[in-house]
């Protein structure tokens, strides 16, 4: 019993010097540590890297028993795969990589967007209200439709596939380019500040193989966009008329004229009114208590 209490007061005391040497950098460190550790679990989660990631630990606990068996061939092998492994990463995941960075990007820079004055946010809902008329009406007649909202990832490159229209949102306009006789009918319409501001544009096609095989052509490159930016996109099917938005690379679908102006409502100007608000409050709350 002696013992234990001996080694249980070595064990405090050693813990208790360790927190007297570490320094408020050290704190910083393992936060930042913890961050990239939470995003990159996080980023091959429900992607293919999930796997890959399985089988790269494999691969590190044969080299680690390779070195301690000195089962030399096999070390030099797992060795240079290794030292070449990191370029091969990069090149196979270029698309995720690519994509991850973008939203972590601007999700970082949120926080530094103002407010949408009234009469940005007017135009958005005027918008709004335009885009779920010409859906509803396009959903009626089973015309296949895929609208792009641009949030905070800037979609340039996309637009360039396009035609550049920058006219004033009506559910006139969106109906007639969607017309399946209409030379543009057949790619994206993308909208930028409240604006139709090109279409015709191509999106990139989803990779997941887990979507249902009834989706076509048309979902998928709605799916692949919201997984490639933050983008809302609407995709109206032309065999059923099913209304569908896709976010962050989920797609739900069966909304109504009303339920989807509820959705886009709140996905491009409540959420990011509510966000904002918060910070603000955050902030001027902990400044109100601090001097209590």
């Amino acid at each position: 019993m002696n013992n234990l209490l001996e080694k249980l007061t070595e064990y405090i005391e050693y813990i208790k010097t360790l927190t007297r040497t570490i320094k408020p950098i050290d704190v910083v460190d393992i936060i930042i540590v913890a961050f990239i550790l939470y995003y990159t679990m996080k980023f091959v989660r429900d992607r293919r890297a999930g796997k890959l990631l399985m089988g790269i630990v494999f691969l590190i606990i044969l080299l680690v028993l390779s070195d301690l068996l000195q089962m030399r061939a096999l070390n030099f092998i797992l060795t240079n795969v290794f030292s070449v492994g990191l370029i091969a990463l990069i090149i196979v995941f270029q698309p995720e990589l690519r994509s991850a960075l973008e939203k972590m990007g601007g999700e970082s820079l949120k926080g530094f967007k103002g407010k949408l004055d009234r009469d940005e946010e007017a135009i958005l809902r005027s918008c709004i209200s335009e885009i779920c008329v010409a859906a509803e009406s396009l959903s009626n007649s089973k015309t296949g439709a895929l609208i792009v909202f641009e949030r905070g990832t800037k979609l340039g490159d996309v637009i360039r596939t396009g035609t550049i229209i920058d006219a004033q949102t009506s559910s006139f306009l969106v109906s007639n380019i969607f017309y399946d006789k209409a030379p543009l009918h057949d790619g994206a319409v993308i909208i930028r500040g409240g604006r139709v501001y090109a279409a015709g544009c191509f999106l990139p096609l989803s990779t997941n193989n887990d979507i249902v095989k009834e989706l076509g052509t048309r979902h998928r490159a709605g799916i692949g966009m919201s997984e490639n930016s933050d983008a809302v996109v609407l995709i109206i099917s032309e065999e059923t008329g099913i209304i569908s938005v896709a976010v962050d690379g989920d797609l739900k679908r069966g909304f109504s004229r009303k339920t989807l102006e509820e959705k886009l409502t709140n996905l491009l100007i409540t959420e990011e009114t509510n966000a904002i608000a918060d910070k603000v409050k955050s902030r001027f709350g902990h400044k109100k208590n601090n001097k209590k």
